[in-house]
């Protein structure tokens, strides 16, 4: 009886934190907040600060771990060591500084105000590690929904992000000897880790591939399959006597690059975004009752982190000459603090590394980080235009080309051709016109605030002035009013500050007798471009429109792999600024 008793309180209490996170969840989609917040909070409504509804925590707990393990799964899954291993000197030399240097300066400024350190607590440990992680669900979805993701300071914020997981894994694999960290129980776990990595990048290669092979087309199988190996590393770590949630992340880097990688993440969203949600809610329970004295250290938290973001992102990224842009929001997106720690956090609470407390000041500093550089990121491009003079005044200068280039600038060649703002469909023009029309590359100018296309651009012998195109002090300064081509290629969706129809307009206001060329995401911009001063107006939709067509044609005759072949000719011939 009592048995059957307990086993519908625990489906009750499942339930009432379902419904709960579910209507704050509601809640927060209308205000525009994050999820992970509102599921928070419902732990903290239900748990013993709140209404005290959950009869049997410890059971919502254990079951919460679930979440906790497709979580690092898929985060494994997501994990590509190729881009980890190209990465560029800007992305490694920043990741590192802001990963060692931000976790060593919050050991020293935790320390120093009053968490322990040793005795067998570890929370200045704790509050380090987990300042130095950032984001990464808020982060790239927020870029994604600004298409910054392709741009430079959004590519090197992704590698920071990625750099970032593997010291989480790192620091997963030594945590059970944080107690007794001497080297070699550290050289053990490392090596415990090794055999971990080694046993399940053999069966990746050599027993999981027939094995899903041969269940391809039963996708149930599949996601069966792929559950089963999580576990079966799981089980794998808890022998090695790692943690089960160092397993999850290792099996899913393991079949990361399998055909079914992404098959198997979409059948494992849904499950993942089950039990992650009963495992936030069962974190909130564990936050303890809001005073003025936790809610000030984790106002403390957070500032550090912010500061602490600006010393190891700003400033290695600055020093490398990437000028305000590049080295400034890299510096202000990875301001938040990441799921990741709520997870490391919370694994040190089962070990007993870290009191209470120390799990409340991260948990609201999530919440407060993740609701204000939501909301500064989204804000990002005029927090910049506010703050680059104040950097400059502080003797942080913007991006500053070359001596040579500077003397080039100054004898200031007019051009007949300027391009404005230069990303992939400037590229792949300025391509074709080398190939084709070279006599028209020493007519050409390109105003562009990208660092990285400034130097290349200078290697190729194109002059290039460096500056942001919506302002109009930059297209005084590079000359256009004596231009007698002016092209923009960049759409609506990737300008900065402006629009393709207000830069028209204003350059049909200095330059009254210039050819402009200008782009059209949609039909009903085409007039109003025509209309504001344009010469011509492209619509690139229907340019790609045109290609697709010839290949479903090609297709259709059973000659897509001439077409294939041919495109790849001419892609492995282009030498193209960005590839």
């Amino acid at each position: 009886m009592d048995g059957t008793a307990s086993h519908d309180q625990l489906l009750n209490d499942l339930a009432l934190c379902v419904v709960v996170a579910w209507g704050f969840a509601v809640v927060a989609k209308l205000i525009r907040q994050p999820l992970i917040v509102a599921y928070l909070l419902a732990g903290v409504l239900v748990g013993p600060v709140g209404l005290g509804w959950i009869a049997d925590r410890e059971a919502i707990a254990t079951i919460s771990e679930l979440g906790l393990i497709f979580l690092l799964f898929m985060i494994g899954l997501e994990i590509d060591l190729k881009k980890v291993l190209t990465a560029g000197k800007a992305i490694l030399v920043t990741s590192i500084v802001q990963v060692v240097g931000g976790a060593l300066l919050g050991v020293i400024f935790f320390k120093l105000i009053g968490f322990s350190l040793g005795g067998g607590k570890l929370d200045a440990v704790y509050l380090a590690v987990a300042a130095a992680l950032s984001s990464t669900v808020v982060i790239v979805k927020i870029l994604h929904d600004k298409r910054e993701l392709d741009t430079l300071a959004g590519r090197i914020t992704l590698g920071v992000l990625v750099i970032q997981d593997l010291f989480a894994i790192l620091f997963l694999a030594v945590q059970p000897d944080l107690n007794h960290p001497s080297f070699a129980a550290v050289g053990l776990s490392l090596f415990k880790v090794a055999v971990l990595v080694a046993a399940a990048l053999v069966a990746s290669k050599y027993a999981l591939p027939p094995l899903f092979r041969a269940v391809a087309r039963l996708p149930e199988l599949v996601l069966v399959g792929a559950l089963a190996w999580c576990f079966l590393v799981c089980g794998l770590a808890t022998a090695l006597g790692l943690s089960r949630e160092m397993g999850a992340l290792i099996a899913g880097v393991a079949i990361s690059t399998f055909p079914y990688a992404l098959d198997v993440t979409a059948k494992v969203t849904s499950l993942r975004d089950f039990f992650l949600t009963i495992f936030f809610v069962a974190l909130g329970m564990t936050i303890p009752k809001p005073d003025w004295a936790l809610l000030g250290m984790a106002l403390v938290f957070s500032g550090f982190l912010i500061v602490s973001r600006f010393i190891t992102v700003f400033f290695p990224l600055h020093r490398m000459n990437l000028g305000h842009r590049v080295s400034f929001l890299p510096a202000l997106s990875l301001s938040q603090v990441s799921e990741f720690s709520l997870v490391i956090v919370a694994l040190g609470q089962k070990l007993q590394h870290v009191s209470e407390t120390v799990a409340g000041v991260v948990a609201y500093a999530f919440a407060f980080l993740a609701v204000d550089t939501s909301y500064a990121m989204m804000k990002s491009e005029g927090i910049l235009r506010r703050a680059s003079p104040w950097l400059a005044r502080l003797g942080l200068r913007d991006y500053l080309p070359p001596k040579s280039a500077i003397e080039t600038d100054t004898d200031h060649i007019q051009k007949r051709i300027y391009f404005l703002g230069f990303f992939s469909t400037a590229s792949s023009l300025l391509e074709e016109l080398s190939r084709h029309d070279a006599a028209l590359l020493k007519d050409i100018a390109v105003v562009d605030f990208n660092p990285l296309v400034n130097t290349e651009l200078r290697r190729r012998g194109i002059p290039i002035i460096y500056g942001d195109i919506s302002q109009r002090e930059t297209l005084l300064h590079a000359g256009v009013a004596g231009a007698e081509i002016l092209i923009c290629t960049i759409p609506n969706s990737m300008l900065k500050g402006t629009s393709n129809l207000r830069l028209v307009q204003q350059l049909r206001e200095i330059n009254p007798s210039s050819q402009i060329i200008a782009p059209a995401e949609f039909l009903s911009d085409v007039p109003k471009l025509y209309a504001a001063g344009a010469s011509f107006v492209s619509v690139p939709r229907m340019t790609e429109a045109k290609v697709l067509r010839d290949a479903v044609i090609a297709a259709r005759e059973n000659r897509l792999h001439h077409h294939r072949e041919e495109l790849h000719r001419d892609l492995h011939e282009r030498q193209e600024v960005i590839s």
